[in-house]
């Protein structure tokens, strides 16, 4: 049958080979995995099975390696035992059961504890939001500590950058953390380095990926939190970069897109949460304890009583924390759910989750951008309509050039969500991400508002106008749906 001479045996080599690695695979890859991505990533080895063997080698593995993880481990049991029998302001009365126990789990699974007594209010202008950060900075008297996934030197963060360096001029600690592999291959990135160093800044990159340097995981594990903490007094969270909207890349420009982001500015003991998150941070990429910059026992009150808890989330947990989160406020909520989201690519969970809550009567809306700027995850995205649709949720589609890259989720009158997690697999697995739980009819007002401007700037896809998708768009969403899963 592989005939006689060397080339025979190669071809029985090849072939012993191959039923190995299918076998193996077997064994392999569904252990502690989503059976979605499992099958997805035996679809690859088996269809390819040498091609398909090397990728999963390379980006296979969705945790980070060992000792960052007990890092993180580290960081939470030091938390924990700080926080365990302080006061972090005075809670809302009449919480409902669900609630409490949310915020159990939350803090079981590594967030910081419930706080009360926060104010927080919601900055959605791009300009505005990078400006208010500048002048947060301009105040700071100890410390500025800026965590961004991606941190650009422009014409648009002048201010920004100006501010950072005014501040380290006068001797406050300016620490800046930002993604690499972000940054690396983006426009202004060796100026931006050189500006942080020569004001005299604490820089570093988080995750790094320097093998080189000893320094290497799954490469697209990336640091997307997005955060700014100054002197633990104030501090601003949410979806924005600190970046001109364009991004600076020539193929956003040349096609007029700019990024529609919402920002939200704190203050109050909920700071000391979004400061504990940077140290760790901090801590995973330095090896460096802050310890004299997290004291629990100066927290002072905010100019609100928001109830706030801070949910990190990502590849060092045991579990995906904001997922859970999303999944019981889905749950939780009666009559109205509000989720805006770039990029939401739902697992079955958080599919079902939804569509149950269609079932209940509840309304459903989903905010998405019209225009997509990063291809497989958009056609992903457009797989998940005509289930969405049938099921009854209200989708909106931010119109062009702009593309929405606000997080947030809303139930009820009384609850939202608001940080850097999209509702995408590579939120929930691959990225360490930053969310905020909130109770308080005032802040939930603010959100409706934001989504009132987002719908009038919106139109409303009908499933009438999305069954009249071309074919080869429907094959195309079908192919990325099935990529999605591999993590």
């Amino acid at each position: 049958m592989f005939g006689d001479g060397p080339t025979g045996w190669i071809a029985i080599a090849v072939l012993v080979v191959d039923i190995a690695i299918r076998v193996a695979a077997i064994i392999i890859v569904p252990r502690n995995r989503r059976p979605t991505a499992a099958m997805a990533w035996l679809l690859a080895i088996f269809f390819i099975p040498f091609l398909g063997v090397f990728l999963f080698l390379l980006i296979g593995n969705p945790r980070l390696p060992r000792h960052r993880r007990r890092k993180q481990e580290l960081i939470n049991e030091s938390i924990a035992a700080t926080s365990e029998s302080l006061h972090f302001g005075t809670l809302r009365p009449n919480a409902a059961p669900w609630f409490q126990s949310l915020v159990s789990m939350n803090q079981h699974l590594g967030a910081m504890p419930l706080s009360g007594d926060n104010g927080a209010h919601l900055i959605s202008d791009y300009q505005e939001s990078l400006d208010a950060m500048a002048d947060a900075i301009r105040a700071a008297e100890h410390y500025v500590h800026v965590e961004f996934y991606i941190l650009q030197s422009d014409a648009a963060t002048e201010n920004f950058f100006q501010a950072m360096a005014d501040a380290a001029a006068r001797g406050v600690k300016v620490r800046v953390l930002l993604d690499h592999w972000a940054n690396r291959w983006k426009p202004r990135y060796s100026h931006t380095i050189q500006r942080l160093t020569a004001m005299g800044a604490d820089w570093h990159l988080m995750l790094p990926v320097q093998p080189l340097k000893g320094k290497m995981q799954r490469p697209d594990l990336r640091n997307h939190r997005k955060l700014l903490v100054v002197d633990g007094k104030v501090a601003f969270l949410g979806s924005q970069n600190v970046t001109d909207s364009s991004y600076n890349l020539p193929k956003n420009i040349k096609r007029g897109l700019h990024w529609v982001d919402l920002m939200v500015r704190l203050d109050g003991p909920v700071v000391a949460s979004v400061n504990a998150v940077f140290l760790s941070d901090w801590f995973s990429e330095t090896d460096e304890r802050l310890v004299d910059e997290l004291d629990l026992t100066a927290i002072e009150s905010g100019t609100g009583d928001l109830d706030c808890q801070i949910v990190p989330s990502g590849p060092g947990f045991r579990v995906e924390n904001n997922l859970r989160l999303f999944l019981t406020l889905l749950y939780a909520a009666q009559h109205k759910i509000m989720m805006v989201s770039p990029y939401f690519v739902p697992d079955e969970a958080l599919l079902l989750a939804v569509t149950s809550a269609c079932d209940r009567g509840v309304q459903v809306e989903l905010f998405v951008s019209e225009e997509g700027d990063q291809a497989m995850v958009y056609h992903a995205q457009r797989s998940y309509y005509e289930v969405l649709l049938k099921a009854g949720v209200r989708i909106w589609l931010y119109q062009r050039p702009y593309i929405l890259h606000t997080k947030t989720l809303s139930i009820d009158d009384e609850i939202a969500v608001i940080g850097s997690s999209n509702m995408d697999m590579r939120s929930f697995g691959l990225n360490l991400e930053i969310s905020m739980l909130v109770r308080g009819r005032e802040f939930v007002e603010e959100v409706r508002g934001v989504e009132d401007q987002y719908r009038a700037t919106s139109r409303e896809l009908t499933l009438e106008e999305w069954k009249q998708q071309p074919l080869r768009s429907t094959v195309l969403d079908n192919l990325a749906r099935l990529t999605s899963a591999l993590q």
